[in-house]
């Protein structure tokens, strides 16, 4: 029997702004940052839990200040009792009264109780001996199942229709672990594509992105279209005619703009527009998407919980849907959030880069190809070249796909010594990224 004796926070920021790595139409400068979490225990074996909020600077103090405020759900708490129910636990927090009515289920602490939630998968995985992606993926269907809080989604699906999608997946696991090891998961590339980046840069990182064997590039747009479509000309001309591009608005545009907007852009032929309007907007989606077509929607980024993709799939605004590691209340949601792509027949291109999201995303989808849809065609992980180095196991991709992991855990552990240096103590340390 081991005791939580404490849940410890720090506020880490990176200076990334000053190269513009991450600049969009909406977010011109960003500051990668990480409210991070560490759940420590008295146990003897000296696991301990990690995970994170991914902000972009300002605001990151607060997303700190909501973790803080679940400790007193936790210190003193039985670890054995809380792993084996985890989502028991997950359904705990969501629904607690008091925290509900800062939400509910969405914003600074439904993110908050993702990341403990987080840190405690990480602490199971690491006491089971196996990276999350395999431990996820040699639950049984019960078992998963069980991890998810079908409130507000039994009229899109029931426990009985998830039940049905694990068991059909069943057969065929161990031949899809074993493919998984030795190919790995398919990955796209953002970084020639930041709004703040030179022609010249954004040409070179094109054909560097298509000689390391991305299959899929995505382009920042949004802040003026004649520059966007100089830019898009710049990458076709780099990548061929057939190479597949994304682009991505950050949520710049009204509906009109965005119908308008990606009609003048159509010429390239577009793989997907990404969050061409408000995150929270389900009819303006789907008529987007109506208006565009062929061109396909893809959102989820900032989808604040499972409601939000449950109505986002049943009014067809999303055909490609992308979660995000730490945006909703951590992996038990996001297990609803794929299970309900796969009940909707949509590909899941999950949104990474930032501090430790390709990290920790790849393990969700990496469990999806094993034990939810069975597949990896049409799916691919987002990728980004920023601050890897600082976590104990690293994201690898090699020849454009992400190598599925074999340390135990979830991924989400940063070096201490990078944590000292970038805490946020009022600047920016005096270093660089």
């Amino acid at each position: 029997m081991s005791t939580i004796v404490s849940v410890d926070t720090q506020d880490v920021r990176f200076p990334t702004s000053l190269h513009l790595d991450g600049s969009d139409a909406m977010n011109p400068d960003p500051d990668y940052s990480a409210a991070y979490v560490t759940v420590r225990t008295d146990s003897t074996d000296g696991l301990e839990g990690h995970a994170f909020v991914f902000t972009i600077g300002r605001g990151n103090d607060v997303q700190v200040a909501a973790i803080d405020a679940l400790r007193g759900h936790f210190v003193g708490a039985d670890v054995e009792t809380l792993l084996s129910d985890m989502g028991g636990v997950h359904r705990a927090l969501i629904r607690d009264s008091q925290l509900r009515w800062l939400g509910p289920e969405k914003g600074v602490m439904h993110m908050a109780i993702g990341a403990v939630v987080n840190a405690l998968w990480d602490l199971r995985a690491k006491r089971a001996g196996q990276p999350l992606w395999q431990h996820l993926a040699g639950l049984s269907p019960e078992e998963i199942v069980s991890l998810v809080d079908f409130r507000y989604l039994t009229d899109a699906l029931t426990p009985g229709e998830a039940l049905q999608i694990l068991r059909r997946a069943e057969p065929g696991r161990a031949e899809r672990i074993a493919d998984l090891t030795a190919v790995g998961y398919p990955a796209y590339t953002t970084s020639p594509g930041w709004l703040g980046y030179s022609d010249e840069k954004l040409d070179r990182l094109c054909r560097a992105a298509v000689a390391d064997g991305f299959p899929l590039i995505k382009l920042k747009v949004g802040a003026d279209v004649d520059d966007d479509v100089r830019r898009l000309r710049i990458a076709r001309d780099a990548v061929g005619p057939d190479f597949p591009l994304a682009i991505d608005a950050n949520q710049r545009w009204d509906v009109a703009d965005a119908i308008r907007w990606v009609n003048t852009l159509a010429e390239f032929q577009l793989a997907w527009i990404e969050e061409p309007t408000s995150p929270d907007d389900i009819l303006g989606h789907a008529a987007i998407a109506a208006a565009v077509a062929p061109v396909r929607v893809a959102t989820g980024e900032h989808a604040q919980n499972r409601i939000i993709f449950k109505q986002l799939l049943q009014a067809d605004g999303m055909q490609v849907m992308q979660i995000d590691a730490s945006r909703v209340g951590g992996i038990n949601e996001n297990i609803a959030n794929l299970l309900l792509a796969a009940k909707f027949d949509a590909p899941v291109c999950p949104h990474a880069g930032g501090v430790g999201l390709c990290e920790a995303v790849q393990h969700l989808s990496m469990f999806d190809y094993v034990a939810v849809s069975g597949t990896m065609d049409g799916r691919m992980i987002e990728y980004v070249d920023h601050l890897h180095e600082h976590f104990v196991t690293p994201t690898r991709v090699v020849g454009g796909r992400y190598q599925a992991p074999v340390a135990p855990g979830a991924g989400t552990e940063m070096w201490p010594a990078s944590l000292d240096v970038y805490t946020w103590r009022g600047a920016h340390p005096s270093v660089t990224v």
